[in-house]
């Protein structure tokens, strides 16, 4: 079979599903051009100010797409095959991350901006509220922890990973020369675009000839010696001014996975027409992942951002939601922004239905199928095959950063918000606070629940797209006490969040099986990380429902 016609089989359903099933749940929520959004009524040039919708659509894309929606395709299409992943890409994207996105960004602007724990402490409880923001907490914990190892990964790999390293610290200083010129010099963002761009690419073409040779750390090994200078980037960043990383790391970000993206599927067209391009890797390959958890729920936590995340959420209420100008740029924003990720979703998958079951087992990590894809991608462009692989793991490591960038600033939000600590030095204890846990989990020896030793970034991937679906299910939970409070339907919201709080707490509980069995079988109480803090999430997810369902109790009496 052919793999662009695949290609274009799911652009063109994402496209469908836009045009039809975003328009009628855009028109349930009554979107209007008269209304003054939150960027107008309290515009103070900071955090509320109007932008234009297509402008807002890239930064809004580079926050919500970072290395989930490559990674979890991938691993999905490892373990199960690329037919089940593709057709949870598609429908997950269009039914129910879609959903989930426009609902989240629409609530906010109506709450003026305010953030999605907000909107459940206007329309819940304060229990609710604090609940909420404990179980925010620990889902960024599990982002930041799974981000940085695989990054560190990449980072520690003998073939390119020195290169690949050094590429990546001379583009973050780029980006604080970027962001010094800007706010400090006035530079024009055009100017400093036509300057520091091109930059990039000779940070891609440096790395790999002054290569970053990191020495021991502790006494650890390169890998988890990484894992520690990351997570004190991940402290630094979160801290620091955003104007001076954030802001102009992200814009440059932006600009690479739109490039990437679209510079890859120009590729694959080319490719396929030059060298007739197949699927090599099989449609199904197995009904359970290797640590034998069956594809139901498995594939729809494995896959994660690329159909749905609960992340969108906190970034969509986050900062998108002040910078709305109209009301019915929230489906472009929201419900597109969505279905644009599930793209970058489906050229990630696309990298491994290049290879066959023997190559993609021998490239073994994601970050690596993806580079090879990309660089086999852009090599019908002319452009040198070295260079590319290059290319595209400085661009996986740009998207996780986008993440942890974003995850670390706002788990530190959410620390100072749950503890009420506000000086001069709640900042930065937050976010010590925020990377303790994940220093923890990457410098201690990880194993699945039959001992074998595995990344900490493995060990922690199933965590997070569990913790991470679930978070989306009470996001659209929330959203739907909203509506249900508003005498509006929300139904359009509460039955994609009844399934996903099915698939995501029967994932935790896979995941916790073996645990389980020791507990009541064996009398043997496990502390090791995964199982404590899955259960934690399973405790606080029931707790929220129970709070839900005396609202809705309430309500109908």
């Amino acid at each position: 079979m052919s793999l662009l016609f695949l290609v274009l089989l799911g652009v063109a359903a994402l496209l469908a599903g836009y045009f039809t099933y975003g328009l009628f749940v855009s028109r349930i929520f009554n979107l209007r051009s008269d209304t003054k959004t939150p960027a107008h009524v309290l515009r103070d040039n900071l955090d509320y100010v109007p932008a234009n919708k297509f402008y807002l659509l890239g930064q809004h894309l580079s926050a919500i797409a970072a290395a989930g929606p490559i990674v979890g395709p991938i691993l999905a299409g490892l373990w199960f095959g690329w037919l089940p992943t593709i057709l949870w890409i598609i429908l997950g994207g269009i039914f129910i991350g879609g959903v989930h996105d426009i609902s989240a960004l629409v609530a906010s602007v109506r709450h003026q901006g305010k953030s999605i724990a907000e909107v459940v402490k206007e329309n819940m409880s304060r229990k609710a509220f604090l609940l909420f923001l404990l179980f925010l907490w620990f889902s960024l914990v599990y982002i930041i922890t799974a981000f940085t190892d695989i990054t560190a990964s990449t980072f520690a790999d003998r073939a390119a990973g020195a290169g690949v390293a050094s590429s990546s610290m001379m583009y973050l200083g780029i980006a604080l020369v970027m962001g010094i010129g800007i706010r400090l010099l006035k530079i024009p963002v055009a100017v400093a675009t036509i300057i520091f761009l091109p930059l990039v690419f000779v940070c891609i073409y440096l790395g790999p000839r002054y290569p970053l040779q990191l020495p021991s750390l502790f006494g650890k090994d390169i890998r988890t010696s990484w894992d520690i200078l990351l997570l004190v980037y991940c402290f630094l960043a979160s801290i620091i001014p955003v104007w001076l990383l954030l802001q102009p790391r992200g814009y440059l970000g932006g600009f690479f996975l739109s490039l990437t993206a679209v510079a890859s599927f120009i590729g694959l067209v080319i490719g396929s027409f030059t060298q007739k391009l197949l699927i090599q890797y099989p449609a199904v390959t197995a009904w359970a992942n290797p640590q034998g958890m069956p594809m139901f729920p498995l594939l729809f936590t494995t896959v994660a951002c690329g159909a749905c995340s609960g992340f969108h959420a906190i970034v969509a209420s986050g900062t998108t939601s002040k910078q709305v100008s109209n009301e019915k740029d929230t489906r472009l924003l929201g419900y597109g922004g969505m279905l644009l990720e599930s793209f970058v979703a489906i050229i990630a998958l696309s990298t491994l239905l290049l290879l066959n079951i023997p190559q993609a087992q021998k490239l073994g990590d994601p970050n690596q199928i993806f580079a090879n894809g990309i660089s086999v991608f852009l090599s019908n462009l002319g452009v040198n095959r070295q260079f590319a692989f290059n290319f595209a793991l400085l661009a996986f490591a740009t998207f996780v950063y986008d993440t942890l960038d974003v995850a670390t600033r706002l788990g530190r939000y959410v620390f100072q918000e749950l503890t009420g600590w506000r000086n001069k030095i709640s900042a930065y204890a937050a976010a010590l606070a925020t990377v303790a846990l994940p220093l923890m989990f990457v410098t201690r020896e990880m194993s699945d629940a039959q001992g074998n030793p595995v990344p900490a970034w493995k060990s922690f991937w199933t965590l997070f797209g569990s913790s991470n679906q679930l978070l989306a299910a009470l996001v659209l939970l929330a959203v739907s006490v909203w509506l249900f409070n508003g005498k509006k339907k929300y139904r359009i919201t509460l039955l994609p969040s009844v399934f996903m709080l099915f698939v995501a707490m029967l994932s935790l509980y896979f995941i916790l099986e073996p645990w389980i069995i020791d507990i009541f079988v064996h009398k043997k109480i496990s502390l090791a990380p995964l199982p404590v803090t899955g259960v934690m999430l399973l405790a606080l997810s029931f707790m929220l429902i129970f709070e839900v369902l005396l609202i809705f109790f309430k309500e109908e009496k």
